[in-house]
Protein backbone atom coordinates (compact mmCIF):
# COMPACT_ATOMS: atom_id res chain seq x y z
CA UNK A 1 0.00 0.00 0.00
CA UNK A 2 2.95 2.34 0.68
CA UNK A 3 3.93 2.44 -2.99
CA UNK A 4 0.30 3.18 -3.97
CA UNK A 5 0.12 6.07 -1.47
CA UNK A 6 3.47 7.35 -2.71
CA UNK A 7 2.21 7.30 -6.33
CA UNK A 8 -0.95 9.14 -5.25
CA UNK A 9 1.08 11.73 -3.35
CA UNK A 10 3.08 12.45 -6.51
CA UNK A 11 -0.18 13.92 -7.87
CA UNK A 12 -0.20 16.59 -5.13
CA UNK A 13 2.45 18.80 -6.76
CA UNK A 14 1.68 22.21 -8.29
CA UNK A 15 1.57 20.67 -11.79
CA UNK A 16 -1.86 19.14 -11.04
CA UNK A 17 -5.03 21.24 -10.78
CA UNK A 18 -6.68 22.06 -7.45
CA UNK A 19 -9.75 19.83 -7.92
CA UNK A 20 -7.53 16.81 -8.64
CA UNK A 21 -5.38 17.46 -5.56
CA UNK A 22 -8.42 17.97 -3.35
CA UNK A 23 -9.93 14.64 -4.44
CA UNK A 24 -6.67 12.74 -3.90
CA UNK A 25 -6.22 14.21 -0.40
CA UNK A 26 -9.76 13.10 0.42
CA UNK A 27 -9.03 9.54 -0.79
CA UNK A 28 -5.73 9.33 1.13
CA UNK A 29 -7.49 10.40 4.33
CA UNK A 30 -10.83 8.60 3.96
CA UNK A 31 -10.94 5.80 1.37
CA UNK A 32 -7.84 3.61 1.02
CA UNK A 33 -9.71 0.93 -0.98
CA UNK A 34 -10.78 3.42 -3.65
CA UNK A 35 -7.30 4.97 -3.61
CA UNK A 36 -5.85 1.52 -4.29
CA UNK A 37 -8.21 0.88 -7.25
CA UNK A 38 -7.26 4.22 -8.79
CA UNK A 39 -3.49 4.03 -8.35
CA UNK A 40 -2.47 0.36 -8.17
CA UNK A 41 -1.52 0.36 -11.87
CA UNK A 42 -1.35 2.50 -14.99
CA UNK A 43 -4.11 2.17 -17.57
CA UNK A 44 -2.78 0.14 -20.50
CA UNK A 45 -3.50 -0.19 -24.21
CA UNK A 46 -5.64 -3.29 -24.88
CA UNK A 47 -7.21 -4.76 -28.04
CA UNK A 48 -9.18 -1.54 -28.55
CA UNK A 49 -6.68 1.10 -27.38
CA UNK A 50 -6.93 2.52 -23.89
CA UNK A 51 -10.25 2.25 -22.12
CA UNK A 52 -11.13 2.81 -18.50
CA UNK A 53 -13.34 4.39 -15.86
CA UNK A 54 -13.17 8.19 -15.75
CA UNK A 55 -11.78 9.86 -12.65
CA UNK A 56 -8.62 10.92 -10.86
CA UNK A 57 -5.65 8.52 -10.78
CA UNK A 58 -3.18 6.56 -12.92
CA UNK A 59 -5.74 3.76 -13.44
CA UNK A 60 -8.41 6.18 -14.65
CA UNK A 61 -9.22 8.20 -17.77
CA UNK A 62 -8.53 11.90 -17.13
CA UNK A 63 -6.74 14.89 -18.67
CA UNK A 64 -3.39 13.72 -17.26
CA UNK A 65 -3.45 10.07 -18.37
CA UNK A 66 -4.69 11.11 -21.84
CA UNK A 67 -2.30 14.06 -21.84
CA UNK A 68 0.61 11.71 -21.19
CA UNK A 69 -0.56 9.40 -24.00
CA UNK A 70 -0.75 12.37 -26.34
CA UNK A 71 2.65 13.71 -25.31
CA UNK A 72 4.22 10.30 -25.93
CA UNK A 73 2.45 10.00 -29.28
CA UNK A 74 3.58 13.53 -30.22
CA UNK A 75 7.19 12.61 -29.46
CA UNK A 76 6.85 9.41 -31.50
CA UNK A 77 5.31 11.23 -34.48
CA UNK A 78 8.11 13.80 -34.46
CA UNK A 79 10.74 11.04 -34.45
CA UNK A 80 8.91 9.15 -37.23
CA UNK A 81 8.28 12.15 -39.52
CA UNK A 82 11.23 14.48 -39.05
CA UNK A 83 10.67 16.56 -42.21
CA UNK A 84 6.88 16.72 -42.36
CA UNK A 85 4.24 19.17 -41.26
CA UNK A 86 2.63 16.56 -38.99
CA UNK A 87 -1.16 16.39 -39.02
CA UNK A 88 -3.60 14.50 -36.80
CA UNK A 89 -7.40 14.30 -36.84
CA UNK A 90 -9.49 13.89 -33.67
CA UNK A 91 -13.08 12.71 -33.22
CA UNK A 92 -15.11 11.98 -30.12
CA UNK A 93 -18.37 10.26 -29.20
CA UNK A 94 -21.35 10.99 -26.93
CA UNK A 95 -19.75 10.04 -23.64
CA UNK A 96 -19.39 12.32 -20.64
CA UNK A 97 -16.26 14.49 -20.91
CA UNK A 98 -15.52 13.32 -24.48
CA UNK A 99 -15.69 16.83 -25.92
CA UNK A 100 -13.52 18.31 -23.13
CA UNK A 101 -10.98 15.48 -23.29
CA UNK A 102 -10.81 15.75 -27.12
CA UNK A 103 -10.05 19.47 -26.74
CA UNK A 104 -7.31 18.68 -24.19
CA UNK A 105 -5.77 16.12 -26.57
CA UNK A 106 -5.90 18.67 -29.42
CA UNK A 107 -4.21 21.27 -27.22
CA UNK A 108 -1.35 18.92 -26.26
CA UNK A 109 -0.72 18.06 -29.94
CA UNK A 110 -0.75 21.77 -30.84
CA UNK A 111 1.64 22.58 -27.97
CA UNK A 112 4.03 20.14 -29.66
CA UNK A 113 3.78 21.94 -33.00
CA UNK A 114 1.44 19.34 -34.54
CA UNK A 115 -1.45 20.49 -36.76
CA UNK A 116 -4.82 19.24 -35.52
CA UNK A 117 -8.13 18.73 -37.34
CA UNK A 118 -10.81 18.48 -34.65
CA UNK A 119 -14.41 17.55 -35.51
CA UNK A 120 -16.74 20.35 -34.40
CA UNK A 121 -19.10 17.87 -32.75
CA UNK A 122 -19.45 14.15 -32.09
CA UNK A 123 -18.81 11.77 -35.01
CA UNK A 124 -18.72 8.02 -35.64
CA UNK A 125 -15.50 6.02 -35.31
CA UNK A 126 -15.63 4.83 -38.95
CA UNK A 127 -15.74 8.46 -40.09
CA UNK A 128 -12.58 9.13 -38.05
CA UNK A 129 -10.85 6.18 -39.74
CA UNK A 130 -11.97 7.52 -43.13
CA UNK A 131 -10.89 11.09 -42.27
CA UNK A 132 -7.28 10.07 -41.55
CA UNK A 133 -6.74 9.12 -45.19
CA UNK A 134 -9.16 11.66 -46.65
CA UNK A 135 -7.40 14.64 -45.05
CA UNK A 136 -3.95 13.07 -45.41
CA UNK A 137 -3.09 12.84 -41.71
CA UNK A 138 -0.24 10.99 -40.07
CA UNK A 139 -2.46 9.76 -37.22
CA UNK A 140 -5.97 9.91 -35.82
CA UNK A 141 -7.49 9.73 -32.36
CA UNK A 142 -11.03 8.93 -31.31
CA UNK A 143 -12.27 9.48 -27.78
CA UNK A 144 -14.67 6.60 -27.12
CA UNK A 145 -15.29 3.62 -24.88
CA UNK A 146 -17.42 1.93 -27.52
CA UNK A 147 -20.25 0.02 -25.78
CA UNK A 148 -18.80 0.05 -22.23
CA UNK A 149 -20.94 1.34 -19.31
CA UNK A 150 -21.47 5.12 -18.84
CA UNK A 151 -18.60 5.61 -16.37
CA UNK A 152 -16.04 4.62 -19.05
CA UNK A 153 -14.20 6.58 -21.70
CA UNK A 154 -11.26 5.73 -23.94
CA UNK A 155 -8.62 6.69 -26.48
CA UNK A 156 -7.99 4.84 -29.74
CA UNK A 157 -5.02 5.61 -31.97
CA UNK A 158 -5.04 5.27 -35.77
CA UNK A 159 -2.11 5.53 -38.18
CA UNK A 160 -1.76 7.05 -41.66
CA UNK A 161 -3.53 4.11 -43.39
CA UNK A 162 -6.65 4.72 -41.28
CA UNK A 163 -6.14 1.50 -39.31
CA UNK A 164 -5.51 1.16 -35.58
CA UNK A 165 -1.91 0.92 -34.42
CA UNK A 166 -0.50 -2.63 -34.25
CA UNK A 167 2.81 -4.22 -33.17
CA UNK A 168 5.59 -3.30 -33.16
CA UNK A 169 4.38 0.29 -33.43
CA UNK A 170 2.02 0.15 -30.45
CA UNK A 171 4.88 -1.13 -28.26
CA UNK A 172 7.17 1.65 -29.46
CA UNK A 173 4.50 4.27 -28.68
CA UNK A 174 3.83 2.73 -25.26
CA UNK A 175 7.58 2.78 -24.51
CA UNK A 176 7.62 6.47 -25.44
CA UNK A 177 4.66 7.15 -23.13
CA UNK A 178 6.18 5.13 -20.27
CA UNK A 179 9.46 7.07 -20.51
CA UNK A 180 7.61 10.27 -19.55
CA UNK A 181 6.50 11.71 -16.25
CA UNK A 182 3.25 13.65 -16.06
CA UNK A 183 5.23 16.88 -15.72
CA UNK A 184 6.54 16.33 -19.27
CA UNK A 185 3.07 16.98 -20.74
CA UNK A 186 2.88 20.22 -22.72
CA UNK A 187 -0.53 21.74 -22.05
CA UNK A 188 0.40 25.18 -23.44
CA UNK A 189 -1.79 25.13 -26.57
CA UNK A 190 -1.18 26.82 -29.94
CA UNK A 191 -4.68 27.73 -31.15
CA UNK A 192 -3.43 28.58 -34.66
CA UNK A 193 -2.68 24.86 -35.23
CA UNK A 194 -6.20 23.64 -34.27
CA UNK A 195 -8.70 23.55 -37.16
CA UNK A 196 -12.40 22.72 -36.84
CA UNK A 197 -13.86 20.31 -39.45
CA UNK A 198 -17.35 19.05 -40.22
CA UNK A 199 -19.51 19.08 -43.42
CA UNK A 200 -16.77 18.61 -46.02
CA UNK A 201 -15.52 15.43 -44.38
CA UNK A 202 -19.08 14.27 -43.60
CA UNK A 203 -20.16 14.55 -47.23
CA UNK A 204 -17.11 12.69 -48.50
CA UNK A 205 -17.66 9.92 -45.94
CA UNK A 206 -21.39 9.59 -46.73
CA UNK A 207 -20.65 9.39 -50.45
CA UNK A 208 -18.02 6.70 -49.88
CA UNK A 209 -20.40 4.72 -47.64
CA UNK A 210 -23.15 4.81 -50.26
CA UNK A 211 -20.70 3.84 -53.00
CA UNK A 212 -19.31 0.87 -51.04
CA UNK A 213 -22.57 -0.30 -49.46
CA UNK A 214 -25.00 0.04 -52.42
CA UNK A 215 -25.73 -2.78 -54.89
CA UNK A 216 -28.79 -1.55 -56.80
CA UNK A 217 -31.15 -3.47 -54.53
CA UNK A 218 -34.71 -3.87 -55.68
CA UNK A 219 -37.69 -3.20 -53.44
CA UNK A 220 -36.38 -0.18 -51.49
CA UNK A 221 -39.72 1.66 -51.63
CA UNK A 222 -41.44 -1.33 -50.05
CA UNK A 223 -38.82 -1.95 -47.35
CA UNK A 224 -39.44 -0.70 -43.81
CA UNK A 225 -36.54 -0.09 -41.41
CA UNK A 226 -36.59 0.76 -37.71
CA UNK A 227 -33.33 2.38 -36.64
CA UNK A 228 -31.94 3.22 -33.20
CA UNK A 229 -28.65 4.95 -32.44
CA UNK A 230 -28.91 3.93 -28.73
CA UNK A 231 -28.09 7.53 -27.70
CA UNK A 232 -24.84 7.38 -29.71
CA UNK A 233 -23.10 8.96 -32.69
CA UNK A 234 -24.67 7.05 -35.58
CA UNK A 235 -27.59 9.49 -35.63
CA UNK A 236 -25.10 11.84 -37.36
CA UNK A 237 -24.57 9.41 -40.25
CA UNK A 238 -26.87 6.42 -40.76
CA UNK A 239 -30.18 8.22 -41.46
CA UNK A 240 -28.42 10.40 -44.06
CA UNK A 241 -26.62 7.46 -45.71
CA UNK A 242 -29.87 5.45 -45.94
CA UNK A 243 -31.65 8.49 -47.42
CA UNK A 244 -28.92 9.03 -50.03
CA UNK A 245 -29.09 5.33 -50.92
CA UNK A 246 -32.85 5.61 -51.62
CA UNK A 247 -34.46 4.28 -48.43
CA UNK A 248 -37.56 6.33 -47.57
CA UNK A 249 -39.30 4.16 -44.97
CA UNK A 250 -36.95 4.66 -42.00
CA UNK A 251 -38.48 5.02 -38.53
CA UNK A 252 -36.07 6.39 -35.93
CA UNK A 253 -36.60 5.57 -32.24
CA UNK A 254 -36.84 9.17 -31.03
CA UNK A 255 -36.43 8.31 -27.32
CA UNK A 256 -32.95 6.97 -28.15
CA UNK A 257 -32.02 9.42 -30.91
CA UNK A 258 -30.52 12.16 -28.75
CA UNK A 259 -26.85 11.52 -27.89
CA UNK A 260 -26.58 10.97 -24.14
CA UNK A 261 -23.64 9.52 -22.20
CA UNK A 262 -25.98 8.18 -19.50
CA UNK A 263 -27.72 5.90 -22.06
CA UNK A 264 -30.94 6.38 -20.04
CA UNK A 265 -33.24 3.94 -21.86
CA UNK A 266 -30.96 0.87 -21.84
CA UNK A 267 -29.08 -1.25 -19.30
CA UNK A 268 -26.14 -1.34 -21.73
CA UNK A 269 -25.72 0.53 -25.05
CA UNK A 270 -24.46 -2.65 -26.67
CA UNK A 271 -26.39 -4.13 -29.63
CA UNK A 272 -25.00 -7.55 -28.61
CA UNK A 273 -27.43 -7.39 -25.65
CA UNK A 274 -30.99 -8.27 -26.76
CA UNK A 275 -32.44 -5.81 -24.23
CA UNK A 276 -30.72 -2.87 -25.97
CA UNK A 277 -32.89 -3.32 -29.08
CA UNK A 278 -36.15 -4.14 -27.26
CA UNK A 279 -37.67 -0.68 -27.85
CA UNK A 280 -36.84 -0.82 -31.57
CA UNK A 281 -38.14 -4.39 -31.91
CA UNK A 282 -41.43 -3.42 -30.21
CA UNK A 283 -41.81 -0.54 -32.69
CA UNK A 284 -41.03 -2.86 -35.62
CA UNK A 285 -43.76 -5.29 -34.52
CA UNK A 286 -46.18 -2.37 -34.13
CA UNK A 287 -45.62 -0.91 -37.62
CA UNK A 288 -44.84 -4.13 -39.49
CA UNK A 289 -41.21 -3.25 -40.28
CA UNK A 290 -38.89 -5.66 -42.10
CA UNK A 291 -35.68 -4.94 -40.24
CA UNK A 292 -34.35 -3.39 -37.03
CA UNK A 293 -30.86 -1.91 -36.87
CA UNK A 294 -29.19 -0.63 -33.70
CA UNK A 295 -25.64 0.61 -33.26
CA UNK A 296 -23.32 1.12 -30.29
CA UNK A 297 -22.27 4.61 -29.06
CA UNK A 298 -19.37 5.11 -31.50
CA UNK A 299 -21.15 3.32 -34.37
CA UNK A 300 -18.64 0.61 -35.16
CA UNK A 301 -20.92 -2.31 -34.14
CA UNK A 302 -24.40 -3.05 -35.41
CA UNK A 303 -27.14 -5.35 -34.19
CA UNK A 304 -29.79 -6.55 -36.63
CA UNK A 305 -33.22 -8.08 -36.07
CA UNK A 306 -35.23 -9.51 -38.96
CA UNK A 307 -38.43 -11.50 -39.33
CA UNK A 308 -37.93 -15.24 -38.75
CA UNK A 309 -39.91 -18.10 -40.34
CA UNK A 310 -42.87 -17.36 -38.04
CA UNK A 311 -42.84 -13.69 -39.05
CA UNK A 312 -41.58 -12.53 -35.63
CA UNK A 313 -38.61 -10.17 -35.20
CA UNK A 314 -35.51 -12.13 -34.17
CA UNK A 315 -32.17 -10.66 -33.16
CA UNK A 316 -29.33 -12.19 -35.15
CA UNK A 317 -25.85 -12.63 -33.71
CA UNK A 318 -22.67 -11.15 -35.18
CA UNK A 319 -21.65 -14.42 -36.82
CA UNK A 320 -24.97 -14.70 -38.66
CA UNK A 321 -24.92 -11.15 -40.05
CA UNK A 322 -21.24 -11.48 -40.97
CA UNK A 323 -21.87 -14.74 -42.86
CA UNK A 324 -24.72 -13.38 -44.95
CA UNK A 325 -23.05 -10.03 -45.67
CA UNK A 326 -19.88 -11.81 -46.79
CA UNK A 327 -21.81 -14.29 -48.95
CA UNK A 328 -23.65 -11.40 -50.62
CA UNK A 329 -20.38 -9.57 -51.36
CA UNK A 330 -18.80 -12.79 -52.66
CA UNK A 331 -21.75 -13.23 -55.03
CA UNK A 332 -21.30 -9.66 -56.32
CA UNK A 333 -17.60 -10.27 -56.99
CA UNK A 334 -18.31 -13.66 -58.56
CA UNK A 335 -20.80 -12.07 -60.96
CA UNK A 336 -18.14 -9.63 -62.18
CA UNK A 337 -15.48 -12.34 -62.23
CA UNK A 338 -12.87 -13.00 -59.57
CA UNK A 339 -9.38 -11.72 -60.39
CA UNK A 340 -7.70 -14.28 -58.14
CA UNK A 341 -6.31 -11.92 -55.52
CA UNK A 342 -9.42 -11.49 -53.35
CA UNK A 343 -9.69 -12.44 -49.68
CA UNK A 344 -12.17 -12.38 -46.81
CA UNK A 345 -11.21 -12.27 -43.15
CA UNK A 346 -12.40 -12.94 -39.63
CA UNK A 347 -11.01 -13.66 -36.16
CA UNK A 348 -10.00 -16.86 -34.37
CA UNK A 349 -13.08 -16.76 -32.09
CA UNK A 350 -15.60 -16.19 -34.91
CA UNK A 351 -17.55 -18.79 -36.90
CA UNK A 352 -15.59 -21.37 -38.94
CA UNK A 353 -18.35 -21.01 -41.55
CA UNK A 354 -16.40 -18.07 -43.02
CA UNK A 355 -13.57 -20.45 -43.94
CA UNK A 356 -16.01 -22.88 -45.54
CA UNK A 357 -17.43 -20.10 -47.72
CA UNK A 358 -13.97 -18.91 -48.77
CA UNK A 359 -13.11 -22.46 -49.82
CA UNK A 360 -16.34 -22.82 -51.78
CA UNK A 361 -15.86 -19.53 -53.68
CA UNK A 362 -12.15 -20.15 -54.24
CA UNK A 363 -11.00 -16.98 -52.48
CA UNK A 364 -8.32 -16.69 -49.83
CA UNK A 365 -9.34 -16.85 -46.18
CA UNK A 366 -7.34 -14.97 -43.57
CA UNK A 367 -7.81 -15.25 -39.84
CA UNK A 368 -6.66 -12.81 -37.17
CA UNK A 369 -6.56 -12.34 -33.44
CA UNK A 370 -9.58 -10.67 -31.83
CA UNK A 371 -9.74 -6.97 -32.57
CA UNK A 372 -10.35 -5.24 -35.87
CA UNK A 373 -6.90 -3.70 -35.93
CA UNK A 374 -5.60 -7.08 -37.11
CA UNK A 375 -7.97 -7.13 -40.10
CA UNK A 376 -6.89 -3.57 -40.94
CA UNK A 377 -3.27 -4.74 -40.75
CA UNK A 378 -3.93 -7.51 -43.31
CA UNK A 379 -4.98 -4.90 -45.88
CA UNK A 380 -1.79 -2.95 -45.23
CA UNK A 381 0.40 -6.09 -45.27
CA UNK A 382 -1.03 -7.39 -48.57
CA UNK A 383 -1.31 -4.30 -50.81
CA UNK A 384 -1.71 -6.42 -53.97
CA UNK A 385 -4.68 -8.33 -52.53
CA UNK A 386 -8.29 -7.13 -52.60
CA UNK A 387 -10.23 -7.21 -49.35
CA UNK A 388 -13.86 -8.08 -50.10
CA UNK A 389 -15.22 -7.83 -46.58
CA UNK A 390 -15.01 -9.42 -43.18
CA UNK A 391 -15.91 -9.15 -39.55
CA UNK A 392 -15.95 -10.63 -36.12
CA UNK A 393 -18.53 -12.31 -33.94
CA UNK A 394 -18.82 -9.22 -31.72
CA UNK A 395 -21.13 -7.45 -34.19
CA UNK A 396 -18.42 -5.66 -36.20
CA UNK A 397 -18.15 -5.69 -40.00
CA UNK A 398 -16.12 -3.87 -42.66
CA UNK A 399 -17.08 -3.55 -46.33
CA UNK A 400 -14.05 -3.15 -48.60
CA UNK A 401 -11.05 -1.12 -47.48
CA UNK A 402 -12.08 2.55 -47.74
CA UNK A 403 -12.44 2.49 -43.95
CA UNK A 404 -9.92 0.48 -41.91
CA UNK A 405 -12.01 -0.35 -38.86
CA UNK A 406 -15.37 -1.95 -38.23
CA UNK A 407 -18.02 0.27 -39.71
CA UNK A 408 -21.68 0.13 -38.68
CA UNK A 409 -22.59 2.94 -41.11
CA UNK A 410 -21.76 1.15 -44.38
CA UNK A 411 -22.65 -2.25 -42.91
CA UNK A 412 -26.14 -1.01 -42.03
CA UNK A 413 -26.67 0.01 -45.65
CA UNK A 414 -25.32 -3.34 -46.89
CA UNK A 415 -27.67 -5.27 -44.57
CA UNK A 416 -30.64 -3.23 -45.85
CA UNK A 417 -29.61 -3.86 -49.48
CA UNK A 418 -29.46 -7.63 -48.87
CA UNK A 419 -32.81 -7.71 -47.06
CA UNK A 420 -34.68 -5.39 -49.49
CA UNK A 421 -33.40 -7.38 -52.44
CA UNK A 422 -34.34 -10.70 -50.80
CA UNK A 423 -37.85 -9.46 -50.03
CA UNK A 424 -38.33 -8.23 -53.63
CA UNK A 425 -37.29 -11.72 -54.80
CA UNK A 426 -39.85 -13.46 -52.56
CA UNK A 427 -37.29 -14.45 -49.91
CA UNK A 428 -35.96 -12.70 -46.77
CA UNK A 429 -32.70 -12.05 -44.93
CA UNK A 430 -33.53 -14.96 -42.61
CA UNK A 431 -34.40 -17.39 -45.42
CA UNK A 432 -31.23 -16.42 -47.31
CA UNK A 433 -29.24 -17.22 -44.16
CA UNK A 434 -30.84 -20.68 -43.95
CA UNK A 435 -30.00 -21.27 -47.63
CA UNK A 436 -26.37 -20.42 -46.79
CA UNK A 437 -26.47 -23.07 -44.04
CA UNK A 438 -27.61 -25.62 -46.62
CA UNK A 439 -24.75 -24.62 -48.94
CA UNK A 440 -21.88 -24.38 -46.45
CA UNK A 441 -22.96 -26.24 -43.29
CA UNK A 442 -25.06 -25.07 -40.37
CA UNK A 443 -22.82 -23.38 -37.80
CA UNK A 444 -24.37 -22.20 -34.55
CA UNK A 445 -22.47 -20.15 -31.98
CA UNK A 446 -22.92 -18.95 -28.42
CA UNK A 447 -20.94 -16.42 -26.35
CA UNK A 448 -20.75 -16.54 -22.56
CA UNK A 449 -19.33 -13.40 -20.98
CA UNK A 450 -18.59 -13.22 -17.24
CA UNK A 451 -17.86 -9.86 -15.54
CA UNK A 452 -15.24 -9.84 -12.76
CA UNK A 453 -14.41 -6.32 -11.55
CA UNK A 454 -11.39 -4.83 -9.78
CA UNK A 455 -8.15 -6.41 -8.56
CA UNK A 456 -9.87 -9.51 -7.17
CA UNK A 457 -11.78 -9.94 -10.44
CA UNK A 458 -8.56 -9.78 -12.47
CA UNK A 459 -7.13 -12.58 -10.29
CA UNK A 460 -10.28 -14.66 -10.72
CA UNK A 461 -10.13 -14.33 -14.53
CA UNK A 462 -6.46 -15.34 -14.47
CA UNK A 463 -7.28 -18.47 -12.44
CA UNK A 464 -10.21 -19.49 -14.69
CA UNK A 465 -7.99 -19.33 -17.79
CA UNK A 466 -5.20 -21.22 -15.97
CA UNK A 467 -7.66 -24.02 -15.11
CA UNK A 468 -8.97 -24.10 -18.68
CA UNK A 469 -5.42 -24.61 -19.93
CA UNK A 470 -4.04 -26.98 -17.30
CA UNK A 471 -7.12 -29.22 -16.94
CA UNK A 472 -8.44 -29.73 -20.48
CA UNK A 473 -11.57 -31.78 -21.09
CA UNK A 474 -11.35 -35.26 -22.68
CA UNK A 475 -14.63 -35.01 -24.58
CA UNK A 476 -17.26 -32.41 -25.38
CA UNK A 477 -20.78 -33.82 -25.68
CA UNK A 478 -19.35 -37.23 -26.50
CA UNK A 479 -16.89 -35.97 -29.15
CA UNK A 480 -13.22 -36.56 -28.32
CA UNK A 481 -10.88 -33.58 -27.93
CA UNK A 482 -8.59 -33.38 -30.98
CA UNK A 483 -6.67 -30.10 -30.82
CA UNK A 484 -5.66 -27.54 -28.21
CA UNK A 485 -4.62 -24.20 -29.73
CA UNK A 486 -2.59 -22.13 -27.27
CA UNK A 487 -1.99 -18.62 -28.63
CA UNK A 488 0.14 -17.75 -25.60
CA UNK A 489 2.76 -20.29 -26.65
CA UNK A 490 1.90 -20.25 -30.40
CA UNK A 491 1.48 -24.05 -30.33
CA UNK A 492 -1.34 -26.27 -31.60
CA UNK A 493 -1.23 -29.75 -30.11
CA UNK A 494 -3.00 -32.79 -31.49
CA UNK A 495 -3.84 -34.41 -28.14
CA UNK A 496 -4.47 -37.80 -29.75
CA UNK A 497 -1.11 -38.14 -31.56
CA UNK A 498 1.01 -35.70 -29.51
CA UNK A 499 1.99 -33.85 -32.72
CA UNK A 500 2.60 -30.12 -32.37
CA UNK A 501 2.33 -27.31 -34.92
CA UNK A 502 3.27 -23.65 -34.82
CA UNK A 503 0.63 -20.92 -34.92
CA UNK A 504 1.69 -18.05 -37.16
CA UNK A 505 -0.10 -15.24 -35.33
CA UNK A 506 1.15 -12.87 -32.62
CA UNK A 507 1.01 -14.23 -29.09
CA UNK A 508 -2.27 -13.66 -27.27
CA UNK A 509 -4.02 -14.94 -24.14
CA UNK A 510 -6.43 -17.24 -26.00
CA UNK A 511 -6.94 -21.00 -25.65
CA UNK A 512 -9.13 -23.01 -28.03
CA UNK A 513 -10.35 -26.62 -27.81
CA UNK A 514 -11.43 -28.37 -31.02
CA UNK A 515 -13.12 -31.78 -30.99
CA UNK A 516 -13.39 -34.49 -33.66
CA UNK A 517 -16.83 -33.26 -34.77
CA UNK A 518 -15.58 -29.67 -35.29
CA UNK A 519 -16.97 -28.22 -32.07
CA UNK A 520 -14.79 -25.33 -30.94
CA UNK A 521 -14.58 -23.72 -27.49
CA UNK A 522 -12.41 -20.63 -27.07
CA UNK A 523 -11.56 -18.76 -23.87
CA UNK A 524 -9.98 -15.32 -23.52
CA UNK A 525 -10.04 -12.29 -21.24
CA UNK A 526 -11.55 -9.14 -22.74
CA UNK A 527 -8.96 -6.55 -23.72
CA UNK A 528 -11.22 -3.63 -22.86
CA UNK A 529 -13.53 -4.71 -20.01
CA UNK A 530 -13.19 -6.72 -16.76
CA UNK A 531 -14.62 -9.85 -18.40
CA UNK A 532 -13.68 -13.39 -19.33
CA UNK A 533 -15.31 -14.70 -22.51
CA UNK A 534 -16.09 -18.24 -23.69
CA UNK A 535 -16.99 -18.74 -27.37
CA UNK A 536 -18.75 -21.96 -28.37
CA UNK A 537 -19.19 -23.08 -31.99
CA UNK A 538 -21.10 -26.18 -33.04
CA UNK A 539 -22.09 -27.40 -36.50
CA UNK A 540 -24.25 -29.88 -38.36
CA UNK A 541 -25.16 -30.74 -41.94
CA UNK A 542 -28.38 -29.15 -43.17
CA UNK A 543 -29.65 -31.08 -46.19
CA UNK A 544 -32.58 -28.81 -46.97
CA UNK A 545 -34.12 -25.59 -45.66
CA UNK A 546 -37.21 -27.49 -44.48
CA UNK A 547 -35.03 -29.28 -41.86
CA UNK A 548 -33.84 -26.00 -40.33
CA UNK A 549 -36.02 -26.04 -37.21
CA UNK A 550 -35.20 -29.60 -36.16
CA UNK A 551 -31.43 -29.23 -36.77
CA UNK A 552 -31.42 -25.84 -35.02
CA UNK A 553 -33.11 -27.45 -32.02
CA UNK A 554 -30.47 -30.24 -31.96
CA UNK A 555 -27.63 -27.69 -31.98
CA UNK A 556 -29.30 -25.63 -29.22
CA UNK A 557 -29.54 -28.76 -27.06
CA UNK A 558 -25.88 -29.50 -27.78
CA UNK A 559 -24.81 -25.99 -26.73
CA UNK A 560 -26.81 -26.29 -23.48
CA UNK A 561 -25.02 -29.58 -22.82
CA UNK A 562 -21.60 -27.95 -23.40
CA UNK A 563 -22.43 -25.11 -20.99
CA UNK A 564 -23.46 -27.65 -18.38
CA UNK A 565 -20.26 -29.72 -18.86
CA UNK A 566 -18.09 -26.61 -18.49
CA UNK A 567 -20.10 -25.24 -15.53
CA UNK A 568 -20.76 -22.00 -17.38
Amino acid sequence: MDSITKTAQSWLTDFFDEDTKKEIKHLIDNDTEELKERFYKDLEFGTGGMRGVMGVGTNRINKYTLGKNTQGLSNYLKKSYTDDDIRVVIAYDCRHNSKTLAKTVAEVFSANGIRVYLFSDLRTTPELSFAVKHIGCHAGIVLTASHNPPEYNGYKVYWADGGQIVPPQDGEIIAEINSLSFEDIKFDKNESLIHSIDRDVDDAFFEASVKNGSFDAKGKDDFKIVFTSLHGTSITAIPEVLKRAGYKNVTIIEEQAKPNGDFPTVESPNPEEPEALSMAIAKAEEIGADMVVGTDPDSDRLGIAVRNLEGKMELLNGNQTMVLMTKFLLDQYKEKGFKGNEFIATTIVSTPMMQQMAKSYGVEFKTALTGFKWIGKMIKDFPNSTFIGGGEESFGYMVGDFVRDKDAVTSTLLACEIAANAKANGSSFYKDLIDAYVDFGFYKEKLISLTKKGMSGAEEIKQMLKDFKENPVDTVQGSKLLYIEDYNTSIVKNVQTGEEFTLHLPKSNVLIYETEDGTRIAARPSGTEPKVKFYISTNAKLDKAADYKSVNSQLETKIEGILSELNL
